[in-house]
């Protein structure tokens, strides 16, 4: 095998990798707001299909066009809402909420509104948001222990090693020790008559106010915060600058055409983009782009078989399920913990905001992180706004241009110890963790939305 070929195996090898961690537990989440909603097999599986389509076919067609590894999936942030949020409504009502909150997020991406949007909205609060929004999966693996102690025990184990010596494949291993011990206790009951191809359902849009506030709003604005601004901030930490309003407005796009199929959102990976990005994929940066274009890929047969993979999940034990998806979010839960209590002058209606979403309280039909939301940002503007000559002012100049603050010294990604040289990212030679995707903090996210040259 030539040197060439031998190179570019390890860049397909990664964009499998990165396919494979995006359906480990996400796509239990994804299941789990099928199963409570009471979706049928069909409608489950033109979820998966829809999704899987949309990220497969934007991974290609912004890898090939970029000659970046650009890699796309479905919103783990917003699947955790659908969680709770989903069985509250009709399925009509839900993909009518998906349908609009992927023409707000294309409109707000594309046309650079969504960066002086963050300006304005305090970055605790939406952390706060999106962690009472996980807290109940990072709780469930431990509310399942009682019940499953050798499965849950085995799985958190083999997580935690992984994390230490391999972290990128921490899911991975957990979900395959999860599978192992089910086997061997006698816990698995998967009946798989033969493999089903998927076949989408295209479901009616119905437009209900309930559904546009309680899935719409929350889905926009964990997608648009926990996906979009740390995904564009990982391309551009490893010296990737394709133009970010094509990125953000095709993934809208695909949202808004496959939101009648069952597609929540599809949006710029994070912590799966960085396994695309670093020199393990490639030596060559400019041969990397083959790694979005395997992942890609990967997508588009995983997801060919969406009635297969439901009917496998659906067999599995409950308790690993409820596992499998809590370590998943184990690590998006911590740093929205740590960016909650971050900032002083913000904390406490950060954790109103935590405790109101994490109550899973019910009001008017809307569900609890529209509501934590709301009741956060009011305690802000209590607690902290200034009625004094000139604050009007100020407030227009921060809308007008401040730089969002997402993707900083607190989030989920770490901050680089590069330094910039022309438009390139020079990172520090001595770390290669995979997974540390290393963004520049406020510079990066500004200039990956909308600071385009």
């Amino acid at each position: 095998m030539s040197r060439a070929r031998e190179v570019s195996l390890t860049a397909v090898m990664a964009g499998g990798v990165a396919m494979a961690v995006s359906y480990a537990g996400p796509l239990a989440l994804v299941l789990a707001a099928a199963s409570g909603a009471g979706l049928t097999a069909q409608q489950s599986a033109s979820w998966v299909w829809a999704i899987s389509m949309g990220a497969g076919l934007t991974c290609i067609g912004l890898s090939w066009w970029s000659r970046a590894p650009v890699i796309t999936a479905f919103s783990t942030p917003g699947a955790a809402i659908l969680v709770t949020a989903l069985p509250q409504y009709g399925y009509g009502q839900a993909v009518g909420a998906f349908l609009v909150s992927g023409v707000v997020v294309t409109l707000l991406t594309a046309t650079g509104v969504f960066e002086r949007l963050l300006a304005w909205l305090p970055e605790g609060l939406v952390a706060a948001m999106l962690a009472g929004t996980l807290f109940s999966f990072g709780a469930g693996v431990f509310t399942s222990l009682p019940g499953s102690p050798l499965l849950v025990a085995a799985m958190l184990l083999s997580f935690l090693l992984a994390r230490r010596w391999a972290p990128t494949y921490a899911v991975v291993w957990a979900l395959g020790v999860g599978l192992a011990v089910a086997a061997a206790t006698g816990g698995l009951h998967v009946d798989l008559p033969g493999v089903g191809w998927a076949s989408p359902e295209l479901t009616v849009p119905e437009f209900s106010p309930g559904a546009l506030v309680g899935i719409g709003v929350p889905l926009t604005v964990a997608t648009l915060a926990g996906q979009y601004a740390p995904g564009m901030a990982v391309l551009h930490a490893a010296g990737y600058r394709p133009d970010s309003r094509v990125v953000c407005g095709t993934t809208g796009m695909a949202s808004v055409l496959l939101a009648p199929f069952g597609a929540h959102a599809v949006n710029p990976a994070a912590i799966t983009a960085a396994i695309c990005t670093g020199p393990e994929a490639h030596p060559d940066p400019g041969r990397r782009w083959i790694a979005g274009v395997s992942c890609g890929a990967g997508y588009l047969v995983v997801g060919s078989f969406g009635s297969t993979l439901v009917a496998l999940f659906t067999g599995l034990p409950k308790a690993l399920v409820a596992t499998i998806a809590g370590l998943a979010l184990l690590s998006s839960l911590s740093g929205s913990l740590a960016r909650t209590v971050a900032a002083a002058e913000e904390r406490e209606a950060a954790v109103v905001t935590f405790l109101a979403t994490s109550s899973g309280m019910t009001m008017g039909g809307v569900g609890s992180p529209f509501w934590g939301l709301l009741l956060g940002v009011a305690a802000h503007l209590l607690l902290r706004f200034r009625f004094h000559p000139g604050s009007r002012l100020r407030l227009l100049l921060r809308l007008r241009g401040e730089p969002a603050r997402f993707g900083g010294e607190h989030s989920d990604l770490e901050t680089a110890r590069g330094t910039k040289v022309g438009h390139q990212l020079s990172d520090d030679a001595t770390d290669r963790t995979p997974g540390d995707a290393e963004p520049t903090g406020d510079r990066v996210v500004r200039e990956s939305l909308g600071q385009q040259a």
